[in-house]
């Protein structure tokens, strides 16, 4: 990742990852008020080669994470997943530090089970998989593995 970061134009966004990595992740590290925990990934940008900060629900099982495009189920997916598809080197902090994965999009049965995990841990999920289906979008999911 280069030293070139650019904060997310939503400024919530920005000031909760500025937030979460500033206290080492004890603070910020829910979904606003819903109690839900978040994990911080820092990816680089397909278009500026810029670092770029999201934080999305951690969906985590034995070490690995969902990272799901939903975009709250807009009929285009979010500009983080182009990133994810043009550099699959990711870090992800989960804590107090960050640690190096490797992402891929998953489909089929693997990715019905990763939906499913997710869906568990932030129900609105399939709010968006309705809202997105309508559009004629499914919602990408890729799953996060440590680096190797």
């Amino acid at each position: 990742m280069s030293d070139n970061y650019i904060p997310s134009t939503m400024q919530w966004v920005a000031d909760q990852v500025a937030e979460y990595e500033a206290s080492g992740g004890t603070r910020a590290n829910t979904l606003r008020d819903t109690g839900i925990p978040v994990i911080i990934v820092t990816m680089t940008g397909s278009k500026t080669g810029a670092t770029r900060k999201i934080a999305l629900m951690r969906v985590e099982h034995e070490g690995k994470y969902a990272l799901v495009a939903s975009k709250g189920g807009a009929p285009t997916h979010p500009g983080w997943y182009h990133n994810l598809l043009t550099d699959p080197s990711v870090m992800i902090q989960d804590g107090s530090a960050p640690s190096a994965y490797t992402v891929r999009e998953i489909s089929g049965d693997e990715r019905a089970e990763w939906w499913e995990r997710s869906a568990n841990v932030f129900a609105p999920f399939l709010e968006y998989e309705t809202k997105a289906a309508e559009a004629n979008r499914v919602i990408p999911v890729f799953v996060a593995e440590p680096a190797s």
